[in-house]
């Protein structure tokens, strides 16, 4: 005998109630299928490059004894002072990133300016999105010459893209009751961003910083490939000229400095989202 409704339990109705799709799921299995089988038959292999599997070896055996006077020294163009300037292109970079990303952000949230304005940020957020480091990076350095300051401008137009969209988030989830209550109560347009908007968003806004901070470290340490300053300009010339030592030292540096940062500002979230 077929159980009653009231026999059921509150699992067996909702999964009952649920709505049928199978013909959906094996649509878009066999949609990702094609497109996997599509992916592989445009990718060519010519088989593993012996000189490449030489200078890997090379730099790995380098890995275990590299140049420790470069890498120790505070003088001249050492790793230490590098990876301070790599730092620091990250830091700058970051915080023009989490500025500009506020008036975007506000822009492109719907229950701040509506469907239609915010699906106009949300092109041109984007867009932004749309160019890779590098190609900033080539940018920047044609725009205002070689060095540092072109990896600060690279950096912080490439943040935009991202820490937007996570601010989009974060204001979008405001609570509004908060503002209703402070409008009921005659408070400004300023009061009420003072207080109603701002203490829910900093923990947030300040979170995403701090995230996006860890991405640009690394971000830093490659853009010198394209002269825009940092410890990559250095790491390239080390691979290109075989000083093995020498690029092993590099790659420590950026080692040991990610981890620091990573774990510190991962300490540094937590304090702040959740109090710990």
């Amino acid at each position: 005998m077929e159980k009653t409704m009231q026999d059921k339990s509150p699992v067996q109705l909702a999964f009952e109630a649920a709505p049928n799709k199978t013909i959906q799921r094996i649509i878009i299995g066999i949609i990702a299928t094609a497109a996997i089988i599509w992916s592989i038959s445009k990718i060519q292999y010519n088989g593993v490059n012996d000189l490449g599997v030489t200078n890997v070896q090379s730099v790995l055996r380098a890995l275990l004894k590299p140049n420790w006077d470069w890498l120790t020294s505070l003088s001249g163009t050492s790793i230490p002072l590098l990876m301070l300037e790599t730092i620091a292109i990250g830091w700058l970079g970051t915080i023009i990133g989490a500025i500009l990303a506020v008036p975007f952000a506000f822009f492109a949230s719907r229950n701040i300016t509506g469907s239609i304005p915010s699906y106009g940020g949300s092109i041109l957020i984007t867009m932004i999105r749309t160019f890779p480091v590098f190609v900033l990076g080539l940018l920047f350095v044609k725009t205002v010459g070689l060095g540092p300051f072109a990896g600060v401008l690279t950096i912080g137009v490439a943040s935009i893209g991202m820490i937007t969209k996570l601010y989009i988030e974060a204001i979008e989830d405001i609570d509004n009751g908060i503002l209703d209550a402070l409008d009921s109560a005659g408070c400004t347009t300023i009061q009420k961003i003072r207080y109603g908007i701002i203490p829910q968003l900093s923990a947030s806004f300040i979170s995403t910083a701090i995230y996006r901070f860890e991405i640009n470290v690394r971000n830093a340490t490659v853009l010198g490939l394209v002269g825009a300053g940092g410890i990559g300009f250095t790491l390239t010339q080390a691979l290109g000229n075989n000083r093995w030592r020498d690029a092993a030292a590099c790659l420590w540096g950026i080692v040991i400095v990610v981890l620091i940062i990573e774990f510190v500002s991962t300490k540094l979230r937590r304090s702040i989202t959740q109090g710990e």
